[in-house]
């Protein structure tokens, strides 16, 4: 949740921000982990059978977001929403590889 939390507060910075901010790339990486990011944890909360398969894919986008994030590693806000998607992703890898 923390890196859903953070992909949310980023968009809103990146929006107000503008210029190199709202790039597509940036935007679409921080909107597919903050939604990828809660289905997730509502999957595993639940005890979904599909949680794991989730935990799988959340890892993807929180990577991806993390990586788009960290091209303005300059800027504070950029880069601690890179290290709570690196966190996530870490965390969902493991996750995942404990049923595999």
């Amino acid at each position: 949740m923390e890196s859903h939390r953070s992909c949310e507060q980023t968009m809103t910075y990146c929006l107000k921000q503008g210029g190199r901010h709202v790039d597509m790339a940036m935007m679409g990486a921080l909107m597919d982990c903050a939604d990828m990011t809660r289905v997730c944890a509502d999957m595993v909360m639940r005890r979904s059978p599909m949680a794991m398969d989730m935990a799988k894919m959340c890892a993807q986008a929180a990577t991806k977001c993390a990586e788009a994030c960290m091209t303005m590693s300059d800027d504070a806000t950029m880069k601690r929403c890179a290290d709570a998607c690196r966190a996530c992703a870490e965390a969902c890898k493991a996750m995942a590889g404990a049923r595999a």
